[in-house]
């Protein structure tokens, strides 16, 4: 059956299987020497006679070779040991076990203990080897049952076969040696019941590795399931045994040597060579099983710093582009306690990254991301801390002075704002940093606040450029700070109010529309300026709520102008974030239908700075607005984003000239644009007469500025209206639906802007 089964395998299991089938057939040949010499025993049993102790010692010669096969048959089927080198330390534990039991088995049958008393069998120095290898298969058999990963049951049966076969084989030897019939035979017909058994078992264990494929059959792997790892864990392992191992394996036979070492002393007996080298055999296999113990501890202990190394080294890097990530940046500064040293910090932050990820993609943004890391590792000195604090932001800790440091920040500019070649196209970027000193900082914390305040500082105020921190940013930050924090209650408490700057007919100055202007009067700050205040709220979302609590107030006191008798319309200033928010349209309208103001009367001003971001979009959007009624105006027309091409394109009714065109000829080719586009055009920032001289003489019929009227409230601009020269007459409006196309070309408009701009007498003038 054995040899039937290691054909059937190969690899380990098939080489097992060999050792069990020649220790199997070896096993089966001594046996039937044996039976015969028991039977030659019976008939002519002379005690001590030479021929049976030399018959004797061929038996148990013969079984020590059986069993020795059978033993290292059973360390190698699959699952009996967890590797090659565990086979050692197994048999090391087994012997623990054999040379205890080797050792309590001899107290029991030497002087004077003779615990079987005249029935005691004499010693037989032949039967040493195939005992201590009974005492060894019986340490491995249970060293196998603890260990052994379950099931284990085959594994077990096989291992109790081998004692059995050692055992029967050493009493039918014992029997054969000292003419003991009785005991020969019972040895002849255990030995063939104990290799049958483990035939049947090892049969069960291939069948059992034949299903579930073992790691022992593969070259260079271990013959125990591998433990569970992850793939950061990879060239990790555990070892299993060594976690599992318990301390009764040696506490037990070492208790059992003592116990019988004590009644062999008490009953008067002493210890001859083979009881002294049992106990030194069971000594140098504990010191060298705790030897072996050790040794796995410490490669255990070095395999763990190793991989807290590794972890610690993965926790503190950025997986994308190899530099320190966060945490890494904060341990290199707490490590070298950079507080009070002569080091600075530069915060760094790519401008417009946002839109290659949008325009171009991750993939190219990751690479991107990565060269950046490159160009950082090229161009630090030896000792710099280079950091990806995540998305586009890095940071350099850097080992000089405020002045070197901004050299060398300048320096990076140019190196990181160099073009980036990619497989879809270059890609072109700058880069904004803030610096901070070490040397006045008292901790971290303020030192990487301080580099973030002026790395803002820089993208507010152009970006693409250093910016140094300063003590004045602090103070800007937190009156920052405090009016957001204010702002989001103002409309609540009443702190916000509409003040109206008149748009006068040029030049006897008549008001005949007013511009509605934001302002804020703190109760604790003061008057907030508009250009502080507009800006963050912008930025901290606050835009679209004043915005739509400025729609309303203007359409509220529009309405009431409008209901005694003024000819007067009023603008309201709409930024690109309103206009692009989907329901600003059905806003406008609600508040229009709320106020019951004709569409006319109301004007939206978009700045010049809205035509920068998407052309196409503001012009669906404005076409949108200019079919409720209403009339668009371009502000601050001038300032450099849109063409002529794109004012064309554009669906406007008025153009507001920046005040920054001073030169005459600027404001007359302006105008007679504006003209040719059928525009009705208004020149902006009129504070001197001879700007009014200028704007009049290039033929602008509209004005505003400080000359024609300072920003006031609603009650003083209705003064100056009820103290125009010429009495304010209502003109009706035409309701005209405009469905023209926007992009087929200037078509002629000015007759519908006049009509509600001006006055009749100043439409009829035009």
């Amino acid at each position: 059956m054995l040899v039937a089964s290691a054909r059937a395998r190969a690899g380990a299991t098939g080489r097992a299987h060999g050792l069990l089938a020649a220790g199997a057939a070896v096993g089966a040949l001594t046996t039937a020497g044996g039976i015969a010499a028991s039977i030659a025993v019976r008939e002519h049993a002379v005690h001590g006679q030479p021929g049976w102790t030399t018959l004797g010692s061929l038996l148990a010669f013969g079984i020590a070779v059986s069993s020795g096969l059978l033993l290292v048959g059973l360390l190698m089927l699959p699952g009996a040991a967890p590797s090659r080198r565990g086979i050692f330390r197994y048999l090391l534990d087994a012997v623990v076990i054999a040379a205890a039991l080797w050792f309590v088995g001899w107290v029991a049958v030497a002087e004077p203990t003779h615990a079987l008393g005249d029935r005691t069998p004499f010693w037989c120095r032949p039967l040493l080897v195939p005992a201590g290898i009974a005492a060894l298969a019986l340490g491995v058999s249970v060293i196998t049952a603890l260990r052994a990963p379950r099931p284990r049951g085959p594994l077990v049966r096989v291992g109790a076969g081998v004692t059995l076969v050692a055992v029967a084989g050493m009493g039918l030897a014992g029997g054969v040696c000292q003419g003991m019939a009785t005991l020969a035979g019972a040895g002849a017909v255990a030995l063939p019941v104990a290799l049958g058994i483990i035939a049947f078992a090892a049969r069960e264990t291939g069948q059992g590795a034949a299903r579930r494929p073992s790691q022992r059959d593969q070259p260079g792997t271990d013959r125990s399931p591998a433990p569970s790892r992850s793939a950061g864990d990879a060239g990790f392992e555990v070892d299993d045994e060594l976690s599992r191992r318990g301390s009764a394996y040696a506490f037990l036979p070492m208790a059992a040597m003592a116990a019988s070492a004590l009644y062999h002393l008490v009953r008067g007996g002493s210890f001859d060579v083979v009881g002294v080298l049992t106990g030194s055999l069971e000594g140098f296999a504990l010191v060298g099983r705790q030897f072996l113990a050790l040794r796995d501890v410490r490669a255990y202990a070095e395999r763990l710093r190793d991989r807290e190394a590794y972890f610690r080294e993965l926790a503190h890097t950025d997986p994308l582009t190899g530099l320190a990530n966060r945490r890494g940046l904060l341990s290199a500064l707490e490590n070298d306690r950079v507080a009070g040293a002569e080091a600075v910090l530069l915060a760094l932050d790519l401008d417009g990254f946002k839109n290659v990820n949008d325009m171009r993609g991750h993939d190219v943004g990751d690479a991107v991301l990565v060269e950046v890391g490159q160009r950082l590792r090229m161009n630090l000195r030896p000792g710099d801390v280079a950091a990806r604090l995540g998305g586009d932001e890095f940071a350099v800790l850097m080992w000089a002075r405020p002045a070197e440091a901004t050299r060398a920040a300048a320096r990076l500019l140019g190196v990181l704002g160099g073009p980036y070649e990619q497989e879809t196209g270059t890609v072109f970027l700058s880069v904004s940093i803030g610096l901070a000193s070490c040397e006045s900082v008292p901790d971290v914390t303020t030192l990487l606040r301080n580099a973030d305040l002026a790395l803002r500082w820089a993208k507010s105020h152009g970006k693409n450029r250093v910016e140094l921190y300063d003590i004045a940013y602090d103070v800007k930050l937190r009156r920052r700070t405090e009016l957001e924090h204010e702002l989001r209650g103002a409309i609540d408490r009443d702190e916000l109010h509409l003040q109206y700057q008149p748009v006068v007919v040029l030049p006897d100055v008549r008001p005949v529309g007013a511009e509605a202007l934001l302002r804020w009067q703190h109760p604790r700050l003061g008057k907030v300026g508009p250009d502080e205040f507009i800006p963050l709220a912008e930025e901290c979302g606050m835009i679209s709520r004043l915005g739509a609590w400025v729609l309303h107030q203007a359409c509220h006191q529009l309405s009431r102008w409008l209901a005694e008798g003024h000819d007067v319309w009023v603008s309201v200033n709409v930024s690109p974030r309103e206009l692009h928010a989907t329901g600003y349209v059905e806003q406008v309208k609600d508040a229009l239908r709320a106020h019951r103001v004709p569409p006319q009367r109301l004007v939206l001003e978009v700045t010049e700075h809205a035509v920068s971001t998407d052309v196409e979009e503001l012009i669906r959007r404005l076409s949108a607005l200019r079919q409720t009624g209403v009339r668009i105006a371009l502000d601050d027309f001038g300032a450099g984003y849109s063409s002529l091409g794109q004012l064309r394109r554009l669906p406007v009714d008025i153009l507001k000239i920046d005040h920054s065109l001073v030169v005459k000829e600027m404001v007359r080719v302006v105008v007679e644009l504006g003209h040719q586009f059928g525009l009705e055009v208004i020149a902006e920032g009129i504070s001197e007469q001879r700007q009014m001289a200028m704007v009049v003489d290039a033929g602008c019929k509209l004005g505003q500025g400080y000359l024609s009227g300072w920003p006031v409230p609603a009650e003083h601009f209705e003064a100056r209206l009820d103290s125009a020269t010429s009495p304010a007459r209502v003109v009706p409006v035409p309701e005209q639906k405009n469905d023209r196309d926007q992009n087929a070309g200037p078509t002629p408009r000015r007759a519908q802007n006049v009509r509600a701009v001006d006055s009749a007498r100043e439409m009829r003038q035009a």
